[in-house]
């Protein structure tokens, strides 16, 4: 049902849009956008009957104004959302239904901060990127509760949030077209978008670039951990407890994770931002753990290693999940850091191994290990000059490789694979002929993946990718191969689904850059991390 909002809300809002409205009207002529009718505008949205309304009356508004309004309307909704899992009664709720609860709590309480990041930010990039994490957010709580086929506990749940899930979607739609216009409008300036957004973020300083190119054990790192006592702490997890006490403001601060196996389940919050790991190596510094969704961990919880927090970076460190592929889905690795990169590390699994779950984020000579799955989630992702691993799956099984999970098309999130290899892990050879393998499947209906010169083995299928059930999302995702070369990347027997792609165009493959799909020459660059901008 829609959130009916108060007496209270409905003058708290009208005082902050005359409010808003006097602070960027000046932003909105200087930016070359032009008051539009109400109706102009929230013809865009999935639901304009709802921009409508919120609207009132108002003759003359800019395309800031409405979004700026939806985004308020949108906060209140969310702010709803975690009062109701709040208080929901949970005496009836078995422990698994316990677990999706805590996650529905957590993801709503990320989803208010993330929108309040968008109503204090101009930057359309970022705003667009952090309202897909609260689509991300919402659609994960649901999750939670299939994951245990706990569909009564989740259908009261779902018709009480309607409202904000319509909310949200016009605002992804009305920041869409503002950012397009913003994009457009830049290039007229011809490189005045470089200047008016250089501040966006600051977030990593030059220092970074030193750290990662000095080897991890000339590092000079705040924090060491070892298992033998010879560092500050001799787990990760108490490592992580002291940052807090021991940094100063919002610095980057590091910490040098000792070789050793380091059996532990690692959670980094959204409060902990700017964190840097260095290993001793991949395969030297190994952290690993089994949670799996068969034993009782809802997919989102089952990860060994999880950060949330903003501008995070790891290097050379192995991460693993050792649950095997009867236990279904067990990740190794969830990250849901916006602007975050990881660099010669690797990540073992099977079903579910690196969930890519929200945010901007580049992976850089890592290896991925896994069969069903195992690169999933709704992050703006890129991985580059990166080897893929196809294990060997529990019999009957086929392998796909992702699952990417965008569920709005004006999100603008996907996740892209660049000069990279994909091949078979040591115990798929020999047996590669008996198991089917593929370069994805849709898990939503937007679903958006590419491969980009690439090296494909023969494992994989001819037809390339693999449907995730009947016709869903055939017609509405995006999924492209470009320049691939080896033994699978034949495209002569391919799918013939409207949403797939044989690109032959440069230009069109240039959009799933690093450079114009993750914007990476305003934040990448800085880290001094060897990357590739264009294709």
């Amino acid at each position: 049902m829609v959130y009916i909002i108060n007496f209270y809300y409905v003058f708290l809002f009208s005082f902050l849009h005359v409010l808003l409205t006097m602070l960027i009207t000046p932003f909105v002529f200087v930016h070359g956008v032009t008051p539009t009718t109400t109706f102009s505008v929230c013809s865009q949205t999935p639901h304009p009957e709802i921009c409508i309304s919120l609207m009132g009356k108002t003759n003359k508004v800019t395309p800031l104004e409405v979004r700026e309004t939806t985004l308020m309307t949108t906060l209140s909704q969310a702010e709803h959302a975690h009062k109701l899992v709040l208080a929901m009664d949970l005496s009836s709720f078995e422990p698994k239904a316990r677990s999706a609860w805590a996650d529905c709590l957590e993801l709503y309480e990320d989803s208010v901060y993330q929108l309040n990041r968008s109503l204090g930010s101009t930057n359309s990039r970022d705003i667009q990127t952090w309202l897909s994490s609260v689509s991300t957010n919402h659609e994960t709580c649901q999750n939670g509760f299939l994951d245990f086929n706990l569909s009564s506990n989740l259908h009261t749940f779902q018709s009480s949030l309607s409202g904000f899930s319509n909310y949200l979607t016009n605002s992804l739609a009305i920041n869409k077209a503002i950012t397009l216009s913003h994009v457009s409008f830049s290039k007229q300036l011809k490189g005045r978008r470089l200047m008016e957004t250089k501040d966006f973020p600051k977030w990593l300083s030059k220092s970074d670039r030193k750290l990662l190119a000095t080897p991890s054990g000339d590092t000079s790192a705040n924090i060491v951990v070892a298992q033998d006592g010879l560092g500050n702490y001799k787990t990760i997890s108490e490592a992580i407890s002291a940052v807090p006490k021991l940094r100063n403001g919002n610095s980057r601060f590091v910490i040098h994770v000792k070789a050793g196996v380091y059996k532990e389940n690692v959670e980094i919050k959204k409060t902990m931002s700017n964190l840097m790991f260095i290993g001793d190596g991949m395969g030297s510094t190994i952290v690993t753990g089994n949670k799996n969704v068969q034993d009782g961990s809802t997919t989102f919880r089952s990860a060994t290693f999880a950060v949330s927090g903003s501008g995070f970076i790891a290097r050379d460190m192995t991460f693993e999940n050792t649950a095997g592929p009867a236990k279904h889905q067990a990740v190794a690795f969830r990250s849901g850091s916006d602007l975050s990169v990881v660099y010669g590390c690797a990540f073992k699994g099977y079903q579910d191994t690196l969930y890519v779950y929200s945010g901007r984020q580049f992976y850089r000579n890592c290896q991925v290990y896994g069969t069903q799955d195992f690169v999933f989630g709704n992050g703006a992702v890129v991985l580059q000059s990166c080897t893929i691993y196809v294990r060997k799956p529990m019999g009957g099984q086929m392998n796909t490789i992702t699952a990417q999970a965008r569920n709005d098309k004006n999100e603008n999130t996907g996740i892209i694979i660049h000069n990279s290899a994909v091949t078979a892990a040591s115990d798929l050879k020999g047996s590669e002929g008996s198991v089917k393998t593929f370069l994805g499947r849709p898990w939503k209906q937007y679903s958006r993946t590419v491969f980009m010169k690439c090296s494909l083995d023969g494992i994989i299928n001819s037809a390339g990718w693999l449907p995730w059930s009947g016709s869903f999302a055939l017609s509405t995702l995006y999924y492209g191969e470009y320049m691939n070369t080896g033994g699978g990347a034949g495209t002569g027997g391919r799918v013939k689904w409207p949403g797939y792609h044989i690109i032959t165009s440069a230009s069109e493959a240039t959009q799933f850059t690093v450079g114009n799909f993750l914007d990476g020459g305003s934040w990448i660059s800085k880290t001094g991390l060897p990357y590739t901008d264009g294709l």
